[in-house]
């Protein structure tokens, strides 16, 4: 498969957030969003076996824990990713998989958890998400809508009430894009909508949802790759 990075962080996003984390993060996307902070991962990389994988992880983790295999969209790159997860899952790691719900997963193995970034319409990749991909998740998993504006807000709670998403799944996230030149300072003002807003509108409407900031983006500087 092709690897773009591996290493440990804290999970910055989900319910998972805080807790240490190593992410597998593959190489490849179809999709082109424009908040997309991992632009350096649509191509290169380098071909790594799953054992290869499997060990750089225990090495970073070597008595279990959080795993993330994530992209790009991992999921273009099934074939290895599904094997990975498996692998994983037999290690004894908990196994999160970060994708666009784009690309099928019905074969995602079922203790994986899905975090699925339903795309919002000012991501330039609005209707993108595969609605079969509903009939996938379960109570352990999560859906993730990040969020440019008030419309992309509004079209994230008339999806969630559409589909009943609260009763599918573990969470639904409001999580507010990020700006892509962001640097240097750790604040909300590189947050494309104001998180007080953000949170305002959930409150006025009772959005059965969870609001989200990307954490590692306030611990780190928010160009800092790799954490």
């Amino acid at each position: 498969m092709y690897i773009t990075e591996i290493y440990k962080s804290i999970q910055g996003e989900s319910t998972y957030a805080g807790l240490p984390c190593v992410f597998v993060r593959l190489t490849g996307c179809n999709l082109r969003c424009d908040w997309c902070d991992s632009e350096y991962t649509f191509a290169g990389g380098h071909r790594m076996s799953l054992q290869e994988v499997i060990h750089r992880v225990e090495q970073l983790s070597p008595l279990g824990g959080l795993v993330e295999v994530t992209g790009g969209e991992p999921m273009l790159q099934e074939r290895e990713a599904v094997p990975l997860m498996e692998s994983l899952l037999n290690s004894g790691y908990t196994v999160l998989l970060e994708t666009s719900g784009e690309r099928p997963l019905e074969l995602v193995p079922k203790a994986v958890v899905k975090i699925v970034d339903v795309k919002c319409p000012d991501s330039g990749a609005a209707d993108s998400f595969r609605l079969q991909n509903l009939d996938t998740l379960d109570s352990k998993d999560e859906v993730k809508f990040v969020l440019n504006s008030r419309a992309d807000y509004d079209f994230a709670r008339s999806f969630v009430t559409q589909h009943v998403l609260d009763q599918r799944v573990n969470a639904v996230l409001f999580s507010p894009a990020f700006a892509k030149n962001a640097s240097n300072s750790r604040d909300t003002s590189h947050c494309c909508v104001d998180p007080r807003e953000l949170a305002e509108w959930m409150l006025a409407d009772n959005v059965p949802a969870r609001l989200g900031l990307q954490l590692h983006k306030f611990i780190w500087d928010p160009a800092l790759k790799g954490v």
